[in-house]
């Protein structure tokens, strides 16, 4: 099963993503644009993972606590030679604080880790062929209050991301 903890967008948020993805889209000679389902934060890959190691998994997200907390769009960006085209977050305290320790504790269980500084993100589109540099935008955001372990699988040729166990904040 290939894994990843995220934060799954509410509506709103993602009907702001989604017009900045078709400006993009309409800006650009082609692209992979991310689907409306499939916009997420991701706080932690953990990759491919044997479904015995689930449970475990399950048991690490039990032990994070996080008070709900804010989160801004505020920015669009590239990686990859700038052809793939994100949106990107305010890097505040309890964002970081809830990824940190997150992977922290993954890696603490044995789970393998990528050590790259965390850049939070939403990806707009992949293999994006246009002449436009990343522009301005209105900043915009929602409350987090839960955190998702989504499976990402092939069904039919479109991927999917399912969530499979949830984490709420305290309250």
């Amino acid at each position: 099963m290939r894994l990843f903890i995220a934060v799954n967008l509410n509506d709103e948020t993602r009907s702001c993503l989604l017009a900045l993805r078709d400006e993009l889209r309409g800006k650009s000679q082609r692209g992979n644009f991310t689907v409306p389902e499939n916009m997420h934060l991701t706080l932690a890959f953990i990759g491919e993972v044997s479904p015995k190691k689930v449970d475990k998994i399950n048991a690490i997200m039990d032990t994070v606590t996080f008070a709900p907390f804010a989160v801004t769009i505020n920015r669009l960006g590239t990686f990859s030679r700038g052809t793939l085209w994100w949106a990107g977050l305010r890097e505040e305290k309890p964002l970081m604080n809830l990824q940190y320790e997150i992977v922290y504790k993954l890696a603490l269980c044995g789970f393998e880790m990528d050590g790259r500084k965390y850049s939070p993100h939403i990806t707009l589109g992949r293999e994006v062929v246009t002449n436009v540099k990343p522009w301005a935008i209105e900043p915009f955001g929602e409350t987090v209050s839960t955190i998702d372990l989504m499976k990402s699988e092939r069904v039919n040729g479109k991927l999917v991301y399912t969530a499979i166990h949830t984490v709420s904040s305290m309250e």
